[in-house]
């Protein structure tokens, strides 16, 4: 199945009384939106594993906050799409863009929805054709009129709806082509569904986590801490760092595992590929390990013009008796030669095999720098890397 996700981000966020949306204030050092669209793209890899694939993420947008949003969504390749006045009309309009089999509709506001909840919606839409994120409700609910009490219904029948929630995509493009034809005002997706399709089914994998941000007092006495689960705690993150000089007779040099034409080569013990050295050290100090100097010295013959790509993969088995494997690689490299850009693509499909991460935690960078230093003069090349690991049964 190919699934979409529509965030809805067009609202005003008046109601916060902020200054601003809402979803563009600092939550944890990043906006509100960053922690919402992180967690639908981590989706790409959960549904992988099910055979399933993540389509698209399209934010519906307010005008005035296009390129703020555009910014901070554009790591995660989110396609950014004008709203409406009303969350009817931004669904609306959103749902023209969407090309999934499956949608699911999210709320911007809510950061703290959990992987597992969007995965239960999606099960829930292979089996029933509608999923709507709900738990019971904790408070005895009123029906009002004119002030007076009107009805009390049962507590124990009554549901708080979150989202997401998701639909088969042409049912749900049905319903809003006729909710928008209609004029009429909805708070929510399943409504419009059980309105011109058939009762929504709920889906009950909410939780009083999964709390919107609404008023600014919802922002207050947030614990400092993320909620994580027990695998995210017990994360790593090491930074390693190399260089080598330029000066081997030959015409090439080793990158990232990937052999780039050069006027030179890099001087060292081994094959001198100075990225894959500096993913080797990132790694063993995200597990607490020695460096590559211990595990793979200038000084053992043995290692004399050795694959990094293999010593790699050593190090991946070492941290693996640790209890670890790697969740994401970043990798920075400073070189005025050669011109690495062509290559990157090439280099994080073999940067993930070796690493067994998957390609889209695998990130490479390049630049000059501007004539300044040993790297500017072309004497060398420099690489950092940033690496995090995860328990391997997490």
């Amino acid at each position: 199945m190919t699934v979409s996700v529509i965030v809805c981000a067009a609202g005003s966020g008046t109601r916060a009384a902020m200054g601003k949306n809402k979803l563009l204030v600092p939550l944890y050092g990043a906006p509100v939106i960053y922690h919402t669209v992180n967690t639908v793209f981590k989706l790409k890899t959960a549904l992988k594993e099910s055979g399933d694939e993540l389509k698209e993420i399209i934010i519906a947008a307010s005008p005035r906050d296009i390129l703020e949003l555009t910014a901070v969504c554009a790591p995660f390749g989110a396609k950014i799409t004008e709203g409406g006045k009303t969350r009817t009309e931004s669904v609306y309009k959103a749902l023209k863009y969407v090309s999934g089999e499956t949608v699911l509709i999210q709320d911007g506001a809510r950061p703290f929805t959990m992987l597992r909840q969007y995965a239960e919606c999606i099960a829930c839409v292979k089996e029933y054709g509608s999923a709507v994120t709900a738990m019971p409700a904790t408070d005895t609910v009123y029906i009002e009129k004119d002030g007076w009490t009107a009805h009390i219904p049962e507590r124990n029948a009554v549901l708080t709806v979150q989202t997401p929630q998701g639909f088969i995509t042409e049912d749900i493009k049905t319903a809003y082509e006729q909710a928008i034809k209609s004029g009429e005002i909805f708070t929510d997706d399943g409504s419009v569904y059980t309105r011109y399709i058939s009762p929504a089914r709920i889906c009950p994998c909410g939780s009083a986590s999964n709390r919107k941000l609404t008023y600014k007092e919802d922002f207050d006495g947030i614990s400092a801490i993320i909620p994580r689960t027990v695998a995210e705690k017990d994360a790593r993150i090491g930074f390693g760092a190399d260089v080598h000089a330029f000066g081997k007779a030959q015409d090439y040099v080793m990158l990232c595992g990937v052999k780039i034409p050069c006027d030179c080569g890099l001087v060292a013990h081994s094959d001198g590929d100075a990225a894959l050295h500096a993913v080797m050290d990132a790694v063993l100090s995200a597990a607490g390990l020695k460096d590559i100097g211990h595990y793979f010295p200038d000084s053992d013959a043995a290692f004399s013009g050795a694959d990094s790509g293999g010593l790699l993969k050593h190090v991946v088995c070492t941290v693996a008796e640790k209890g670890f494997k790697i969740s994401g690689v970043s990798v920075a490299i400073q070189a005025e030669k050669p011109r690495i850009y062509p290559h990157v693509d090439s280099m994080k499909k073999r940067l993930a095999e070796l690493t067994g991460a998957d390609e889209t935690a695998v990130s490479i960078t390049a630049g000059t720098c501007e004539g300044l230093g040993f790297v500017g003069e072309k004497r060398g090349i420099c690489a950092y890397c940033c690496a995090s690991l995860k328990p391997i049964d997490g």
